[in-house]
């Protein structure tokens, strides 16, 4: 699994030990709440079998048969796994938008829309840095 070491349960990290254990970018991201350029992430192409994990706390988040191409720049699916994601309501910029935390650590992983594909008709637009990909091992 891909999980980010730690001595400590990623929930009862301090802030220090995020700090250590994420990149200055995935900080930002997933304990900043912030968001990665649009088009910047290597997981926009990737569509091999597999399992997209939270790259804060390695929680399984997304299957790849749950991924699309959104045109959006960042990496999009219509559903999470069962549990693996909480939002909450994102009053920041002027609008009202809803954000997709990691259930697991509560990192910031991106936003859900209303403009996704059938079945679910929803659109988790992810920030790429918030994740990490393990293809299906055959």
């Amino acid at each position: 699994m891909a999980a980010t070491e730690a001595s400590v349960a990623p929930e009862a990290r301090s802030d220090a030990e995020w700090r250590e254990a994420l990149t200055p970018e995935q900080y930002r991201v997933l304990r900043e709440h912030g968001t990665e350029r649009a088009g910047t992430s290597c997981l926009n192409a990737e569509k091999r079998p597999g399992t997209f994990f939270c790259a804060g706390c390695g929680a399984p988040l997304f299957e790849t048969q749950t991924k699309y191409e959104s045109g959006s720049g960042w990496p999009s699916f219509f559903a999470p796994l069962e549990g693996a994601v909480e939002t909450t309501s994102d009053r920041s910029f002027g609008m009202v938008r809803t954000e997709v935390h990691c259930a697991r650590c509560q990192g910031h992983l991106g936003h859900v829309f209303n403009d996704g594909p059938a079945p679910t008709g929803l659109r988790y637009c992810m920030n790429g840095v918030a994740l990490t990909f393990e293809p299906e091992t055959p």
